[in-house]
């Protein structure tokens, strides 16, 4: 077994597509993907799990029908599972969402900016 880190930073200059997740790493049955945000995404939930935002680079502002909050680098925020949310960055931002293997990003609404599952980095 070869040991070597990780780089994210590394694996962000492979790709630039937006609100595309990128899968960089499985821990059990928790997948660690890596995207690109930059204007809205959809209103979407996910019924049967939380998800995990941590933000690598720049701002992103995760939207509630009640409310919102925003996060900056190193910062993260766990949406909880069923929570209806919409994120948005006004300008780019780069971050990791850490949720079970083959959850889709757009959750219970499919359309133009829902990204394929699975897609390794």
């Amino acid at each position: 077994m070869k040991y070597e880190p990780l780089s994210i930073k590394q694996k962000f200059t492979k790709f630039t597509d937006i609100f595309q997740p990128k899968v960089i790493a499985k821990m059990n049955d928790y997948e660690f993907k890596l995207a690109r945000a930059k204007g809205d995404f959809v209103w979407h939930s996910h019924a049967d799990t939380d998800e995990v935002f941590l933000i690598i680079e720049g701002q992103l502002r995760i939207d509630f029908r009640d409310g919102s909050v925003t996060l900056g680098p190193g910062e993260m925020f766990v949406v909880p599972r069923g929570k209806e949310h919409k994120p948005f960055a006004a300008e780019e931002c780069k971050l990791m969402l850490i949720e079970p293997a083959g959850v889709v990003n757009s959750g219970d609404v499919r359309g133009g900016l829902t990204a394929p599952t699975d897609v390794w980095i």
